[in-house]
């Protein structure tokens, strides 16, 4: 007799997303894997102005039930409060009173269903002079104090993809915030709201840097302290191939190892935290890599503490030997090559979220409290899609 498999350790959850860009989707998407059961709620007509039309791979819709719902019209927001009854979570990434004037704000929902957790995700907070203004990951950096110190020395600020304040800081907390809500909920049987803010998240995530600062450890220099590049020892370095090597040694054994197989001439290799020893140190390594190409470097450092790796492409990561091992990128439908779901658990494994299902999903409206036959009228009356 086949076992049947293990359900995630969200199994029974229930979640409605509201649909938005950035952090919550990547939020629904992993709770969807870790087993929970969401239904992603857009509006009829959706706003996706540099996602129109869809990607073929829609990460921001796999894994959940999707329903196109009329929020303009009075049955539309009747539906959504109805399924509210019935959730756990729910998740809104809106500007602060978008949801207050649908009529789906916490306060009448949390009043009907008191166990609701209410997960919402704003930029700037939901109170202070900017928590009315529009931006994204990269204004939220600005003001932290975060985005002042990537880069280059001498050079400009870069952008850090949007993985900071959008992911870092945004899904990541409010997924902390929610799962800490639920725990709450199991001693005093109530629901919460949980206020996250892309830009406090990302402040959160500069913490340690803050106190290297108070402490006197760290200079507001770009590229003048130990982990932004200010170290010829954690840098990269391009190679003869035009592909870039990254070095990372800042343990003095680990430097010696890579001292050693470079080799570092000289007395450089005895003199790692020389600060005056620096500009020759970083002038050495960059002309060493420069003679050799990335696979020739990686089979040299690759089998030794050096903490030396090649910087691969995206479309290299999921082929190296590590990742094929460990099965960190997996085959989604379509033919998608992904990160596989994470963290890994031992009894209750998450699951590959696939993409939704084509037509209204009566089944996840049934297990919300939705009768067919309701469903079926407002599908009708076209409040439903």
């Amino acid at each position: 007799m086949t076992e049947p498999a293990p359900a995630g350790p969200l199994a029974g959850l229930k979640v409605l997303e509201m649909a938005g860009l950035g952090p919550v989707p990547l939020a629904g998407l992993m709770l969807a894997e870790f087993g929970a059961d969401v239904v992603r709620i857009e509006r009829r007509k959706a706003d996706r102005p540099f996602l129109a039309p869809s990607p073929p791979h829609d990460l921001d819709r796999h894994g959940r039930a999707v329903l196109k719902v009329d929020l303009k019209r009075p049955d539309g927001v009747a539906l959504v409060t109805a399924m509210a009854l019935a959730a756990d979570v729910i998740l809104e990434g809106f500007r602060p009173g978008v949801m207050e004037r649908l009529g789906l704000g916490p306060e009448p929902l949390t009043a009907a269903n008191t166990r609701l957790v209410y997960g919402r995700m704003t930029g700037f907070g939901r109170d202070g002079p900017l928590a009315g203004r529009a931006g994204h990951d990269l204004t939220y950096l600005a003001y932290t104090g975060i985005l002042s110190s990537i880069g280059p020395a001498g050079g400009r600020p870069l952008p850090p993809l949007n993985l900071v304040a959008d992911y870092g800081g945004g899904a990541m907390l409010l997924l902390a915030g929610v799962l800490a809500a639920l725990f709450e909920r199991f001693s005093s049987g109530r629901g919460q709201v949980v206020d996250a803010a892309m830009i406090d998240g990302a402040s959160l995530l500069a913490a340690p840097f803050f106190a290297f600062l108070a402490s006197g450890l760290w200079q507001e220099r770009r590229g003048a302290n130990l982990l932004d590049s200010g170290a010829p020892f954690y840098d990269t370095y391009e190679t003869a191939d035009g592909r870039w090597m990254a070095v990372a040694c800042l343990e003095p054994r680990f430097f010696a190892e890579f001292a050693r197989l470079l080799p570092l001439a000289g007395d450089l290799a005895a003199r790692q935290y020389d600060r005056s020893a620096w500009p020759a140190m970083r002038t050495a390594i960059a002309a060493r890599f420069g003679q050799a190409t990335q696979a020739e470097w990686s089979a040299l450092f690759g089998p030794t503490d050096a903490c030396v790796a090649p910087v691969l492409a995206l479309s290299e990561a999921s082929r190296h030997p590590h990742s094929l091992a460990r099965r960190a990128h997996v085959e989604a439908s379509g033919g998608l090559r992904r990160p596989a779901p994470a963290p890994r658990l031992s009894r209750t494994p998450l699951r590959l979220a696939e993409p939704p299902a084509e037509g209204c999903p009566f089944e996840a409206l049934g297990r919300f409290g939705i009768a067919r036959t309701e469903a079926e009228r407002l599908a009708d009356a076209g409040i439903l899609g």
